[in-house]
């Protein structure tokens, strides 16, 4: 009698009974098929929107405690840890040592996969390791099946430094939740390919990540009402962005603004303080940072109404 595979049982590599006949159907239908599956994956990210928040709460308490969030994961899914923690320093200002990424195989792995490397535990725990995980931080563990030893050791190795660990995968009956803190996992059901964990499992892994960091960074100060204070001016449109962030808050116009940037070294936090307050740079960033660097709190000011109007086209009361 031949041996049960111990994969078969895994959600994610079910067979969808709605999708058996794909490969007869034409383009259209094809694409029909895929948007109903990514309806169901939508509902099952809904209902963990409890567990969401929490993890929110966790990640949001290690940064201001100075601590650092790690992803760690195989294959798509240490591919979109990687592309997360690529993502926080040019949108939220954040140092290259705040979000960082372990995917399996190394960095080479992203672009070129390694067969194989997701099945080495010791390499998880290894990989942990060399960042030193300590208890300040957070380890974000990625992985659809639920099962990838590669991730299954590095949390492992965080947990034994007293790391919080938070664990994204689509399967809710996976047994590492009961050594993690907090597990978050959307039962997205078989894909439209069987296995092919890139579709449905792939998208509502990012939709989690998604909420976590950018929550996270929001209740950390790295926005001002919905605008991207924090950004990095590395380029044109950067700057750009930049100087619109600036008119909108303070109503300057693109030129004033352009040279409050440049007095303010390209910080828009500052800039907006500098302007609301009359404060030098140094004396607008002291005060950034009394106010734990939220803007609403350093100015006094809510822009709500003023972004309001703006998108509304009314004036400003």
């Amino acid at each position: 009698m031949p041996l049960r595979s111990k994969y078969q049982s895994l959600p994610t590599e079910a067979i969808n009974t709605a999708t058996l006949a794909i490969d007869k159907l034409s383009p259209a239908d094809i694409v029909e098929s895929m948007l109903n599956e990514d309806r169901k994956m939508l509902a099952a990210v809904q209902r963990e929107k409890e567990r969401i928040v929490v993890g929110i709460d966790i990640i949001t308490q290690a940064l201001r405690k100075g601590g650092r969030i790690v992803f760690v994961g195989a294959g798509t899914s240490g591919r979109l840890g990687v592309l997360e923690a690529a993502e926080m320093p040019p949108t939220f200002g954040t140092s290259d040592a705040l979000v960082l990424a372990v995917m399996a195989g190394g960095k080479n792995a992203f672009l070129h996969p390694k067969e194989g490397v997701e099945d080495n535990y010791e390499e998880g725990f290894r990989a942990i390791t060399r960042l030193t995980p300590g208890k300040k931080d957070v380890v974000i563990g990625v992985s659809a099946s639920g099962i990838t030893q590669f991730v299954r050791g590095a949390l492992t190795r965080a947990r034994r430094a007293g790391s919080k660990i938070i664990f994204v995968t689509c399967d809710p009956r996976t047994e590492l939740q009961m050594f993690v803190d907090l597990t978050i996992a959307p039962a997205v059901g078989p894909e439209v390919i069987a296995g092919s964990t890139r579709l449905k499992a792939g998208t509502a892994t990012k939709m989690v990540l998604n909420m976590l960091t950018t929550a996270s960074m929001i209740r950390t100060g790295k926005t001002y009402g919905n605008l991207m204070v924090d950004l990095q001016m590395a380029s044109e449109k950067a700057r750009d962005r930049g100087r619109r962030i600036i008119t909108i808050v303070t109503g300057l116009d693109y030129e004033a603004a352009d040279a409050l940037l440049k007095r303010a070294h390209w910080d828009v936090k500052a800039a907006i303080v500098m302007q609301k307050s009359g404060l030098s740079y140094q004396r607008a960033v002291s005060r950034l940072r009394k106010a734990h660097d939220f803007v609403r709190v350093a100015i006094g000011e809510d822009v709500e109404p003023r972004l309001r109007h703006l998108v509304e086209g009314t004036e400003p009361v």
